[in-house]
């Protein structure tokens, strides 16, 4: 079962639950899916295969390679895209989605409407301020769904930042906000950090909720005030693969080479 299909699975138990319905569209959104194509893609021109049902248009995606195989049972071809992109590519055509068709338990068809909202929640980026803040508290009661929203999607961010810290602050003109501080982040990658964990809290099924998500040096003496009241969140590191010397036979005169 993967991921989708959890996530899908959680969806159907319980049609009312609505964090479990926008946790699926959230991963929905995040993970790279295989869109069937028409033809061999040429440069950045695609043609999704379409197929129709009920009046409705329909492109044909899979959470997997090998479910797309299944399915198509013969060579076709593709193209690997998030969810969050392949939305972007449709929304103005009025194609709804086939999602791992006769493959897999998250087998589902998703209108055009779904396509549309789906794009316009994943368009509402983040807008950049400047405050002065002036005090941080803890961060408070907060629902277990957005701490598991968070740590999922900064799990993802692999040597992005040196850690998070989730708090309240105080600014010198503005009221007191949730803030989402991360430590030593790599400036190339900030916007993407700030739109991510924006779609963390929307999908979260939090209603009028608010993050503050700002960037800190480990020098600031800001960070030493988040590290006694924060809740810290360590981001992974990168994995270096170890390198391993291999000497040439014969190289070394200690082991002369064996000779067949």
């Amino acid at each position: 079962m993967t991921p989708l299909d959890q996530a899908h699975a959680e969806m159907q138990a319980d049609v009312e639950n609505d964090a479990a319905r926008m946790r699926f569209y959230e991963r929905l959104a995040a993970a790279e899916l295989f869109l069937v194509l028409e033809d061999e893609a040429s440069g950045d021109t695609v043609r999704p295969s379409v197929f129709e049902v009920d009046g409705q248009r329909y492109a044909l995606i899979f959470d997997t390679a090998e479910r797309m195989a299944e399915f198509a049972e013969r060579p076709t071809p593709f193209v690997a895209l998030s969810g969050r992109r392949i939305a972007e590519m449709l929304v103005e055509q009025g194609i709804g989605l086939g999602l791992n068709l006769a493959v897999a338990p998250s087998s589902m068809l998703l209108p055009d409407e779904a396509v549309v909202w789906l794009h316009d929640t994943l368009g509402q980026g983040p807008e950049q301020a400047e405050a002065q803040p002036v005090a941080v508290h803890g961060p408070g009661e907060l629902p277990e769904q957005l701490i598991t929203a968070f740590d999922a999607k900064l799990a993802n961010m692999a040597g992005l930042a040196r850690a998070a810290y989730l708090a309240q602050m105080e600014y010198e003109d503005r009221p007191r906000a949730h803030v989402l501080a991360f430590v030593d982040a790599l400036e190339e990658a900030q916007p993407e950090i700030a739109r991510t964990m924006g779609e963390a809290l929307r999908f979260s099924g939090i209603e009028a909720g608010t993050l503050d998500v700002v960037f800190l040096r480990s020098s600031d003496a800001i960070c030493a005030q988040l590290a006694k009241v924060a809740l810290r969140f360590d981001l992974p590191e990168v994995e270096v693969a170890e390198r391993v010397e291999v000497a040439a036979p014969g190289s070394d005169p200690e082991k002369p080479p064996i000779l067949r």
